[in-house]
């Protein structure tokens, strides 16, 4: 061909360019739902905390920013003959608005040291919730305690010592030893107030976590508002107590509701359900009846109220220093030291996509990263300065993944050291959202390998010519 252009450098070349275009800036960052996977606009967030106490109560002040409030949470909507449910814990942002905002908080006393070194990861085993290697329901609900003890069918928050094999979430130790763990305080105490489901009422949920989620002893701040028999609500709202018998879905739609309106069922407002009441389409009736809750469970209350107003929620949840109830809550002394780790969910979001904190220390006359402040009084002034904290999107990193060499830093973890002084949130926030991409991003590096490859290949091949030797004809 003479000095012409060669064939492989004319096909090869442009095929490579293209496979390069091709594999890169798309479909890697983006959401999808079928892959459980949805990217919150904001990576990191702030939240502002205050603890005061006296000798006999402890209060948690919480203050995050929000552009708006969500209350309205699990909601039943008629239309046609039919009561559909609303509010399911979606994958991201409920496109109904039927999903509370919600503040936890997680407590420990130095009986699981490992929470201290790094925080709320610990808790986040293999075949959790809404994970790739996600456990289905049949096969929970077949687990020896999981299922046929505890009744559960999904996997949510436990501890590293409760699993014989981190990898595995049905190695569950037995339950002799589960009981052990948890008399020598190897639990973590669960604060959480949620928006819809208890702050209406004034309270807050009182948990804790050991192989699973738990609710302390005695009864919540809500039940199931569901007859499954029948396909209807079991209560309603009394029309004699509060002027109207349900909600109404175009409320629901917009989030519109009043803080001192009707946006919830309460047993102090519901009857037995009317099912020849003459329906329409778009009434609403909340799928959770309030309560009064009782025992070890009811032990924390809001302070005040839980109030959203001009871009922030404010809430103050007040408890006992000391409950009274060893294996469910984590007491509190003058001059002890504990860990907190601290998470929010907001824009009506709701399992892991929330915003997480790195663990922080809590002294009660002791130096810590958060003071609390002495009363003198019964009420707290809140004249003390804010401790200010970044939250982070965690994506889907696990404790397994964490300890697996998979992990560039698990002989950092293997050795003890603390993740606070070695990554930021805005670090572990992008690495969170990398483990959410990390198969596709994968995929797309060897698929731009191998264009490279191509690429090169094709150049040699074409530039070979040119390095033909010269013939003696050649040179006239």
């Amino acid at each position: 061909m003479g000095n012409g252009v060669s064939p492989w450098l004319a096909l090869a070349l442009p095929a490579a360019l293209a496979l390069t275009w091709a594999t890169q800036g798309s479909g890697v960052i983006e959401n999808d739902h079928d892959r459980n996977i949805h990217i919150p606009d904001e990576l990191v967030m702030l939240l502002q905390i205050q603890v005061a106490y006296n000798d006999d109560e402890v209060f948690f002040r919480y203050r995050w920013p929000a552009e708006q409030a969500y209350v309205y949470h699990d909601m039943l909507r008629y239309e046609d003959g039919v009561w559909h449910r609303h509010g399911a814990s979606p994958i991201g942002p409920d496109p109904d608005n039927a999903y509370e905002d919600r503040v936890t908080m997680l407590v420990d006393d130095g009986s699981v040291p490992a929470f201290g070194r790094y925080g709320g990861y610990i808790t986040v085993g293999s075949g959790m919730r809404y994970f790739p290697d996600v456990a289905s329901a049949e096969e929970v609900s077949a687990h020896p305690h999981l299922g046929e003890t505890l009744g559960r069918s999904d996997i949510r928050k436990h501890l590293p010592a409760t699993r014989t094999d981190q990898n595995d979430w049905r190695s569950v130790v037995n339950e002799d030893l589960l009981s052990a763990q948890r008399e020598a305080g190897y639990f973590l105490d669960l604060w959480h107030w949620r928006a819809g489901r208890s702050n209406p009422i004034d309270v807050a949920d009182d948990q804790w976590v050991g192989e699973y989620r738990f609710g302390d002893g005695g009864t919540g701040p809500f039940t199931t508002n569901w007859d499954g028999d029948r396909g209807q609500p079991r209560w309603m709202l009394d029309p004699e107590a509060v002027g109207q018998r349900s909600l109404r879905w175009e409320d629901i739609a917009a989030n519109h509701y009043d803080f001192d309106g009707l946006y919830y069922l309460a047993e102090d407002f519901a009857i037995e359900f009317d099912p020849d009441h003459d329906w329409q389409n778009g009434d609403v009736i909340p799928r959770r009846l309030l309560r009064e809750p009782s025992g070890s469970r009811g032990d924390i209350r809001v302070h005040g109220q839980g109030r959203w107003a001009d871009g922030h929620w404010d809430v103050t949840l007040v408890r006992a220093m000391d409950t009274g109830s060893p294996l469910d809550d984590k007491a509190f002394r003058e001059q002890g030291r504990y860990e907190l780790g601290i998470a929010v969910h907001r824009d009506a979001t709701g399992s892991r996509w929330h915003y997480v904190s790195h663990p922080y220390s809590l002294g009660f006359g002791r130096d810590a990263d958060i003071q609390a402040q002495r009363l003198n009084g019964s009420e707290p002034d809140w004249s003390g300065d804010w401790t200010e904290i970044t939250l982070f999107y965690p994506g889907q990193v696990n404790w397994p993944l964490l300890i697996s060499d998979a992990h560039a830093g698990a002989d950092n973890i293997a050795a003890g050291e603390p993740v606070r002084p070695r990554h930021s949130e805005k670090q572990l926030a992008l690495y969170g959202v990398e483990m959410e991409f990390n198969d596709a991003i994968t995929t797309r590096w060897w698929l731009t390998l191998v264009a490279g490859l191509i690429a090169m290949f094709g150049v040699t091949l074409a530039l070979l010519p040119a390095f033909r030797p010269i013939r003696q004809g050649d040179r006239s």
